[in-house]
């Protein structure tokens, strides 16, 4: 059962047709037979159709046609085939083609069964040729009809009961591909989804054979058989083939629209001879509406970049290029991008990021996973490849389901103080499924070993774990157990250590639910897991607030001398910087402006006022722009800015200025919230955001035009999230009232968002 059967049983069916029509007498030139469509491709299953054009000249007497016709069908029909036909001259076929889609789409496999060979062969030329002629109405016209067949047929790779042919990925995207490949409008690899095809003809095929049927649409009570008669495991083995199959194909199908949109253009002209290109980061730059990595790029220097790309793709809402993807894949398979174990920081991050960018990164994961890259970063992610998931509760794939719970977890990264561990776990939440042993336990023992190599340190490590083995808690309680009773309170308490997990938890059992589908999520379960949240809050302390943070006593001595201080030291690919400044208003904001202008990314920062000065702790980051690092430098550039700060705000906002060109995606609106009483002579304010150029520098300029003062912060940056916790007081001492306090949260929602 393969491509040579349905061949073969092309071919008897034009030895057939070609007896019939020998047989025929008193057969004038200018009359041929003509196989169109599947058939025309020799692609006969045993239910499939035998699409045929009856081709004249136009000079034959209706009455002699119609006898030709009927000698050929009627011997058919009476052997059970099942023919679509049509009687048409070449300009009739030619204008039946210009007003029906699927008449030119069909045209464009015809060929010669029998008969006058010239006529087929003219016709066959007008068809390709209008085609291509006309393919800037014909393509758009070719992708409605795709869509509204998508919308009701739905995505191949995550139905139970899928139709082969004509769902998402399915046998009639890829004669779309060839259509638009034959347009000329773009470059195809067909090649690449040849395994795809030969797997859905197959089971195409088998399922005719085990049916006696035409139907397309497999069905549980046929996969058992199905996989049989193809020789799988059993029917997940094909049903995993299947899903992985539709998955090339689509991926192939949105590329090649991608590349149709942006053909030749860079987004503001028309053709241009050379495309305009933006380096966004070392060795990556964006062109045609795709990120890419330099050619030539050496993948051994920089591990990372990969991974970067992805991240910066992903946040930008842009595609990784083709080209770029199959670099990356040839240097993975050739071993020379191997990151180290345990993964850099940078590399982490940027895993983070690349999760965190919500929808668009359903779209550079596919790809990263159809290059087959992602199993050298995650070897553990090909253990559940398409795997099914024959549950009616679930959509989608293991692998997809895992996929769509972290773009649900990026929109609910403003509700938790590590967003880092929220995205992770939501995407690995299920890595433990595909054996008969409970996955929530499975998951709890393959997430260590993963988290550990991508860098994560012993206590996150111990939150993933709990986190894994129990997704399923809150949502089991929730809706299982009486949240009236204090021992279902306990039984939840018992598990989770402090508050800090319970909103992980809680933010991962809704992104799961509703990832899972209508089925396993509604109103009144999300409102019986926020009840339950909120009595395990009453029982739990609150260790979300960053604390202020601690100094030595040599840095207290340094401060007492009130001069300006500055000290760099290398982590690579970081640097520390310690800054002991005198304190004044605006402190914080005019050191951010610095570092930001030294063109350093901040990853993490930790500053307080101890007498009249502030001593701050800096790690840094330097982009593909930085020059070298310079202790005098960044001291000059500091004292000039305490001077006269007026020079540096210019300059800062004509770098925002510059990086609002870049493209980026929707995020979440920033949440800032005040605490009134957890500090002593000071308020707490907290900003959660998407973390943007300058940042931290238009928070502290808000603060200074307050007329605040930041007695000290903690700032952290995870993945593309921000995390900026500040003690504020008046400007003479104090903690703010509630009414300033507010006042100030709801300067900087507004100046954030």
């Amino acid at each position: 059962m393969g491509t040579r059967e349905r061949r073969e049983r092309s071919n008897e069916s034009d030895r057939f047709l070609t007896s019939l029509f020998s047989q025929v007498p008193d057969v004038v030139s200018g009359v041929a037979l003509a196989a169109v469509g599947g058939y025309g491709r020799g692609e006969l299953s045993p239910g499939s159709d035998l699409d045929i054009l009856f081709l004249h000249n136009g000079r034959i007497e209706e009455k002699s046609l119609a006898e030709i016709v009927n000698k050929i069908l009627y011997p058919l029909w009476d052997k059970s085939f099942k023919v679509d036909h049509s009687v048409r001259t070449r300009s009739e076929t030619r204008e039946s083609a210009s007003s029906d889609l699927k008449v030119a789409l069909g045209l464009l496999d015809i060929r010669l069964i029998c008969g006058d060979p010239d006529l087929v062969a003219a016709v066959q030329h007008d068809a390709i040729d209008d085609w291509r002629g006309n393919s800037r109405e014909r393509l758009p016209e070719l992708r409605r009809s795709l869509a509204d067949r998508h919308l009701r047929a739905g995505d191949l790779a995550y139905l139970l009961e899928p139709d082969l042919k004509e769902a998402r990925g399915g046998l009639r995207d890829i004669n779309a591909l060839r259509a638009i490949a034959r347009s000329g409008a773009v470059s195809i690899s067909l090649e690449h989804i040849s395994t795809a095809e030969s797997v859905l003809n197959n089971a195409r095929e088998a399922l005719h054979t085990v049916t006696s049927r035409d139907k397309d649409r497999l069905l549980f009570q046929e996969q058992d058989k199905v996989s049989e008669l193809l020789k799988y495991a059993d029917a997940d083995a094909l049903m995993s083939d299947i899903a992985q199959a539709a998955r090339s194909v689509d991926y192939l199908l949105e590329s090649t629209w991608h590349r149709f949109d942006h053909r030749g253009k860079d987004g503001i002209g028309r053709f241009l001879k050379r495309s305009r290109t933006t380096q966004i980061a070392q060795g990556i730059s964006i062109a045609h509406q795709e990120v890419f990595i330099d050619e030539g790029f050496d993948f051994d220097k920089d591990p990372v970049i990969g991974l970067r790309a992805a991240a910066i793709a992903a946040q930008a809402g842009l595609p990784v290029s083709p080209t770029s993807l199959q670099a990356l894949a040839q240097a993975s398979k050739s071993g020379i991008s191997k990151l180290p174990n345990p993964w850099p920081r940078s590399a982490r991050e940027n895993l983070i990021t690349l999760i965190g960018a919500g929808a668009p990164m359903v779209r550079i994961w596919e790809g990263l996973d159809q290059e087959e890259i992602l199993f050298d970063w995650l070897p553990e992610w090909r253990a559940v490849r398409s795997l099914p998931q024959r549950n009616a509760l679930h959509r989608h794939t293991v692998d997809r389901h895992m996929v769509e719970t972290a773009v649900f977890a990026a929109a609910l990264t403003r509700s938790v103080h590590r967003p880092d561990l929220l995205l992770f776990a939501a995407l690995f939440h299920d890595i433990g499924k595909g054996t008969q042993e409970d996955h929530s336990d499975r998951g709890e023992k393959l997430i260590e070993p993963l988290a550990r190599r991508i860098g994560f340190d012993e206590k996150d490590i111990a939150t993933l774990k709990l986190l894994v083995k129990h997704h399923l808690l809150l949502s089991a309680t929730a809706t299982r157990r009486d949240l009236d009773d204090p021992a279902t309170i306990a039984s939840v308490t018992s598990v989770i250590p402090d508050l800090q997990t319970l909103e992980l938890l809680h933010a991962l059992s809704i992104a799961d639910g509703q990832a899972t589908g209508r089925a396993a999520w509604s109103d009144w379960k999300e409102s019986l897991l926020s009840e339950l949240v909120t009595r395990v809050t009453s029982a739990l302390t609150d260790n979300t607030i960053a604390r202020q943070p601690e100094f030595t006593s040599e840095q207290r001595v340094l401060a007492d001398s009130g001069e300006l201080q500055v000290k760099i030291e290398a982590r690579d690919p970081d640097f520390a910087i310690e800054i002991i400044a005198p304190d004044k208003t605006g402190l914080l904001s005019i050191v951010a402006g610095v570092l930001n202008l030294a063109r350093f990314d901040v990853r993490s920062a930790r500053t307080q006022t101890i007498g009249k000065s502030a001593i701050m702790k800096w790690i840094v980051t330097p982009n593909q722009f930085a020059p070298s690092v310079d202790e005098g430098a960044i001291k000059a550039a500091i004292a000039e800015a305490l001077a006269d700060p007026s020079d540096l705000t210019e300059r800062i906002k004509r770098r925002v200025a510059d990086y609002a060109n870049i493209p980026s995606i929707p995020v979440p609106l920033p949440i800032v919230e005040t605490f009134m009483d957890s500090a002593t002579d000071a308020t707490i304010i907290e900003v959660r955001s998407h973390d943007r150029p300058a940042l931290l520098f238009g928070i502290g300029d808000v603060i200074t035009k307050s007329q605040v003062d930041i007695r000290s912060a903690i700032v952290t940056t995870l993945g593309a999230e921000a995390i900026d916790t500040l003690y504020v007081t008046e400007i003479g001492g104090g903690a703010l009232s509630p009414e300033r306090a507010q006042e100030l949260a709801n300067r900087l929602s507004s100046a954030l968002a």
